[in-house]
């Protein structure tokens, strides 16, 4: 590690949480007399990027942001340099640093201490609301912000997956959500089809993903992780309210898949560019009826299979009294085969606005997940 990139790095650990931005300026400004510097934050649609401190937002898809921010390398034009702020395949945004000489030693350790600073933005965000705020283009309803702090992440890379996921419309999104999470061996996913309005349906949304969660921090099987959320959910609205769920808990070795399918989106599988959509035994939504006793299934994926989970808002998506459909949607995740799964997310929710005319009047959320094969 050079000189520069282990000083930013002390930089980001003793500069306040706040101002971890100035920590970077300072350091670059000393090494490589870099005069200027900004964060561009995704927003909560994916489609633009936010300055951090002062400047417009960038939304043109052919401006060099953009590209540093799709293709996940350094992109140097015109004296400025726009390096991946991502860790762990979340993606958070873009540094922009200027001037950058065209001196790939350099470059390539500007985009180490970019790193740096997502690992950093990360471990700060619980703390301050200075990177959450800036993320945003408009206000983000109650039932949304309930929302999207309940999620994981919006994308994951690991050796043997890769995975990203996105809720709409992302300003008022009510009860859609998903959640996943891994241990080196195995990874779980669950994707929940919300109901109700506002707060209630948020609140509802939360009330199922925490018993899930606590369920698998357990150790209890997929079934029964089901069986405690359905309680959870009964216990509390004795059935007046339920909440349709997808758990999918995935073998990182073998590609060995079970799932428990309770009133769940759709479950699509895309191999070798034919779309199918894969068989489930429906079981009631969670919170349907006391003591559900649910019943696992499993199938098995072979190495670069790509799985997509979509709620009902995407299928139903209307556009001049036209629904989106299956016909549609199945010709759009055939064109998705060689985009990373964020990708894949992005285009596929940028499709369905183009459809609507805007942003999307119900819920829907999307989760693409690619099994990449066993590794060492």
């Amino acid at each position: 590690m050079s000189e520069p990139v282990s000083r930013a790095r002390r930089a980001l650990n003793e500069t306040p949480a706040d101002l971890l931005l100035r920590g970077i300026a300072d350091v670059v400004a000393e090494s490589y007399q870099i005069t200027h510097t900004e964060l561009f934050q995704v927003d909560y649609r994916l489609a633009e990027l936010l300055p951090l401190t002062e400047g417009a937002a960038i939304t043109g898809p052919g401006h060099p942001a953009w590209r540093c921010f799709d293709h996940q390398m350094p992109v140097v034009a015109d004296g400025t340099g726009w390096f991946p702020v991502s860790m762990r395949g979340e993606r958070r945004g873009v540094l922009a640093l200027a001037p950058v000489p065209d001196d790939p030693t350099v470059v390539a350790e500007l985009a180490e201490i970019a790193t740096a600073l997502a690992h950093e933005v990360a471990a700060v965000s619980p703390g301050t609301d200075v990177y959450r705020a800036a993320r945003r283009s408009q206000r983000l309803t109650l039932a949304a912000e309930m929302q999207w702090d309940l999620l994981p992440g919006r994308s994951r890379v690991r050796p043997s997956f890769s995975l990203a996921g996105q809720l709409e419309p992302a300003y008022t999104v009510r009860g859609d959500s998903f959640d996943w999470s891994d241990d080196g061996d195995r990874l779980w996913l669950s994707t929940i089809n919300g109901t109700g309005e506002g707060v209630a349906a948020s609140m509802l949304t939360s009330l199922a993903t925490h018993a899930l969660r606590n369920a698998r921090r357990a150790g209890l099987s997929l079934a029964d992780q089901a069986a405690l959320a359905d309680q959870a959910v009964y216990d509390l609205h004795r059935g007046e309210q339920h909440i349709s769920a997808l758990l999918i808990e995935l073998e990182l070795r073998t590609g060995a898949v079970t799932v428990v399918d309770a009133g769940s989106p759709r479950l699509v599988r895309l191999r070798e560019g034919e779309v199918v959509e894969q068989p489930l035994e429906a079981q009631f939504p969670l919170g349907m009826f006391e003591a559900t006793d649910y019943h696992e299934q499993r199938f098995t994926l072979e190495r670069g299979d790509r799985l997509f989970v979509v709620s009902d808002g995407v299928v139903e998506a209307t556009g001049q009294d036209v629904r989106y459909g299956e016909t549609a949607l199945d010709r759009f995740l055939r064109r998705t085969g060689p985009m990373e799964p964020l990708d894949a997310v992005r285009s596929l929710i940028g499709d369905l606005r183009a459809f609507v005319a805007g942003d999307l009047v119900d819920d829907a959320v999307v989760v693409c997940l690619d099994w990449t094969g066993p590794q060492p």
